[in-house]
This record gives C-alpha cells, structure tokens and sequence, in this order.
C-alpha cells in the first residue's frame, strides 16, 4: 500500500468519524434552575492562549529573521 493511499485512507476514516460523531452523542439533562448554564473560563484559557500567540510570534520572527540572513547571502554573491 502506498504510502499516499495509506494517508488518505486514515484522513477519509478521520473525517467520517468527525461526521457521524453527532449520532452517537446524547445530551445531558439541565442542570438545576439556580446554576448558571455558562461554563467559566478561567486563568488556565487565558495562558494557553497566551502561550500560543508568544509561539507564534516566536515562529514568525525566527522565520523573518531566516529570510532577511537569505537575503544577505544572496546579495554579497
């Protein structure tokens, strides 16, 4: 089996798992009148994206910086 045929069949098997997901999952009953429905978001959110844009930022200066060395080699040849 190829390696191409190989991937697509885990990605076809993946998203015919995220489509037919809904049938199997049931809801659950409400809760009692006095508890709010809302689910709180708290400080560990708030890291976790944090942490992801200081990643990103990270990924897309090291990448600019890459480039810019690139383009240095270039001209001095």
């Amino acid at each position: 089996m190829s390696t191409l045929l190989k991937y697509r069949s885990i990605i076809l098997l993946f998203v015919v798992a995220i489509v037919c997901s809904p049938i199997y999952v049931m809801a659950q009953p409400g809760f009692d009148p006095g508890v709010p429905d809302g689910a709180p978001v708290d400080g560990g959110l708030s890291m976790l994206v944090v942490a992801g844009v200081v990643y990103g930022t990270n990924k897309f200066l090291n990448k600019k910086k890459k480039a810019g060395e690139n383009k240095e080699e270039n001209t001095e040849k």
